[in-house]
């Protein structure tokens, strides 16, 4: 007798279980069929490690939901049942080949920003018997033996941090498939069979709990673009399908992460407290004064250049709301590594996508910061 369906979700992260195990898990308690969870262990991290045992826990883990929703505080605590078996792509490997090759039904991952590299090693097909050490490593070896079962074609929901992750995603194996030198057959049902998903992810996760759980913010988004034969496993009221993901990512880019780069750009010139936190800065009046004249006389103006002014309006006053929330202590001086880098895509990009509307709009404070 076959195995039921079951999602396999790459990544052991708090994000992932505040996100997707955790819109699994309300999917189920409303009433829907919903398939568990296995999740997977990539790296050999002892800390993660630890993480699988409360995976396995019957009783679920607990993910506690507190911050501020339309100015009022929301707080609450779900037990997550969703997720039914924690494993280690190391020492489970076995199990694994087994779920990917008969019960999965899609994957599910989020490896952090270096998820599709792909070492040296994993650039030739594995020998009999040895697991490979990438993610992506991984992933061609267990979408080739499922393909070699007759296995059905999978969905794939890429939840990293990468624009157009599922395109990304796809290249990463098909081309890592071609370099092993794999059957062309498979290089076919790879590119045309299986469904990759271009999806973005917008929630702060701001610690995790042991052995396994999380404290989130309430807001929550899993913005995943449509796309012909695409079945999500679950519907969820925060899971939205949708034609165009670029209006997601852009308002994400250049509201939220553009005014937490705004807000380190300010605490560095002024020299601030290395402890200091977004909440903190936020309940200084001059700054938040000073961060809502920009959303309103430059950022506002900006996304209205391009048609999109009252889903801006929108998401201007949800971000207001999750930088003042009084339970995440989110650091300045974490929001400053990078900055450089950041301040070119989250406001150079913001200034060069809104001049390429073809109107004039001034932003003088946001076109000097991008300009330093």
């Amino acid at each position: 007798m076959s195995e039921a369906p079951v999602i396999l979700q790459f990544g052991t992260s708090r994000f992932l279980q505040a996100h997707v195990d955790l819109f699994a898990e309300e999917a189920r308690t409303g009433g829907q069929v919903v398939p568990p969870i296995a999740i997977v262990q990539t790296t050999r991290d002892p800390e993660r490690a630890r993480r699988l045992a409360g995976f396995a826990d019957p009783a679920g883990f607990p993910v506690i939901l507190r911050g501020l929703r339309d100015g009022q505080r929301d707080e609450r605590t779900v037990q997550v049942r969703s997720v039914r078996e924690g494993l280690s792509a190391a020492g489970d490997w076995d199990r694994l080949v087994e779920l990917a090759v008969g019960a999965a039904t899609h994957i599910v991952s989020n490896t952090g920003d270096s998820g599709y590299a792909i070492p040296d090693d994993d650039r030739t097909a594995p020998a009999k018997g040895q697991v490979p050490a990438s993610f992506c490593g991984m992933l061609t070896e267990l979408l080739h033996r499922r393909w070699q079962a007759g296995g059905a074609a999978i969905t794939l929901l890429p939840c990293e941090l990468v624009v157009r992750n599922g395109d990304m995603l796809r290249a990463a194996i098909h081309g890592l498939a071609q370099g092993q030198g794999r059957e062309a057959a498979f290089l076919n049902w790879l590119e045309r069979d299986c469904l990759w998903a271009n999806t973005l992810v917008d929630r702060i996760v701001s610690e995790p709990l042991s052995p396994a759980g999380a404290v989130a913010e309430p807001y929550a988004l899993w913005a995943i673009e449509r796309q012909p034969g695409l079945i999500l496993p679950f519907t969820h009221p925060d899971i939205v399908l949708t034609d165009n993901l670029d209006r997601y990512e852009r308002l994400k880019l250049h509201i939220l992460n553009l005014g937490h780069s705004w807000l380190a750009a300010r605490w560095h010139a002024g020299g601030g407290a290395a402890d200091q936190t977004v909440r903190v800065a936020l309940a200084d009046p001059d700054t938040r004064a000073a961060l809502e004249r920009v959303m309103a006389e430059e950022v506002l103006p900006g996304f209205a250049a391009r048609g999109m002014a009252d889903e801006a309006r929108d998401y201007i006053a949800t971000t207001l709301d999750r930088f003042a929330n009084p339970f995440l202590d989110h650091r300045l001086a974490d929001i400053f590594q990078g900055h450089a880098a950041k301040i070119e895509k989250r406001v150079g990009g913001f200034v060069r996508w809104v001049d390429s509307a073809g109107e004039t709009v001034a932003m003088p404070e946001l076109r000097a910061l991008a300009a330093k």
